[in-house]
């Protein structure tokens, strides 16, 4: 089993009831403990204001920087900015629970809490699903694989219209439509 990252690890235990700061940054080889090479390079700050209180504990992630990702278009490497943030909070109970995504339970005892998979999927899901180059998106980006998209699209429906004898079996069945 992999030795988890200590430097995500707050002991609660003694601090006092009140807000604790805690400041990460994370880079490529936070990814690598995780085997997780969907970036190619990573620049975030991870703020974090744990707010001890007396039988419960609320985190607040805020997550801000860029992750380097490729086009899924066209396959460019390019930054895409990240602004996230997420709560949690950190309850006790008999026994550990982290079913619920917002609320931990740790069982009574336990004096120190690893945040780094917390840290891994807030930044980790803030990646959107599609990620297009913003060059794509403004049109200012040139590329052959672009280009070649252009030319393999199909054709608009009023183009082959145009151009092609529709089969006259479609006729039939518009008229079913327009025939109620």
């Amino acid at each position: 089993m992999k030795k988890p990252l200590k430097d995500f690890i707050i002991q609660f235990v003694g601090l006092k009831e009140e807000k604790h700061y805690f400041k990460y940054q994370i880079d490529k080889k936070f990814f690598e403990f995780y085997e997780y090479d969907e970036f190619n390079d990573t620049k975030v700050i991870v703020n974090v204001v744990l707010n001890k209180k007396a039988t419960l504990l609320e985190l607040h992630f805020e997550a801000s920087g860029t992750v380097n990702v490729n086009c899924d278009l066209i396959n460019e490497p390019y930054d895409e900015q990240l602004n996230q943030n997420f709560d949690l909070v950190v309850n006790f109970g008999d026994e550990f629970n982290n079913e619920n995504e917002e609320i931990l339970i740790l069982p009574h005892g336990e004096y120190e809490i690893n945040i780094s998979q917390y840290i891994y999927e807030l930044i980790v899901l803030s990646v959107p699903l599609k990620r297009i180059h913003p060059g794509v998106k403004d049109g200012t980006i040139n590329s052959d694989i672009l280009d070649k998209l252009e030319e393999l699209s199909p054709k608009s429906l009023e183009d082959k219209e145009d151009n092609e004898d529709i089969d006259p079996r479609w006729n039939t069945l518009k008229k079913l439509i327009t025939d109620k």
